[in-house]
């Protein structure tokens, strides 16, 4: 179930990488983040989903996370990103699953799960950002 953006986040939080890869936000709660990234255009020359594709994908989602969770005037940035890659996606859709790990008061970590289309997954990542709250 999808909850409503809240007001005070910027309707552009999507950067132009993100708008690059094609990577979309599907849906939202406190505790969870769903977004999508097409294969097609994000390829590596042998026609595999390039890692640093699912990389962006990942920081993408969990940043997205960090930034809910730090509220209205906070800033985000990630620290620390782990991705290890599990099986190739060579077409369609993958979606990309954020939940939290640990979201304190200066550090939030969260672990992004990748499938393919047919629900398996092709990589996991582990991103950490600092948070500084609004002043």
């Amino acid at each position: 179930m999808t909850t409503a953006r809240p007001d005070w986040l910027p309707s552009d939080t999507q950067g132009p990488l993100d708008d690059k890869l094609g990577i979309q936000i599907t849906d939202y709660t406190p505790d969870r983040l769903v977004a999508t990234m097409p294969v097609a255009g994000n390829e590596q020359p042998f026609g595999l989903l390039h890692g640093g594709a699912t990389c962006a994908l990942a920081e993408s989602i969990g940043s997205w996370a960090a930034m809910l969770h730090a509220g209205p005037g906070g800033t985000v940035v990630g620290i620390e990103l782990n991705a290890s890659y599990l099986r190739a996606a060579t077409s369609g859709l993958v979606t990309a699953v954020c939940t939290p790990v640990r979201r304190g008061r200066t550090l939030a970590t969260f672990l992004i799960a990748v499938n393919d289309e047919a629900g398996r997954p092709t990589a996991s990542a582990r991103l950490t950002c600092l948070i500084r709250p609004a002043r």
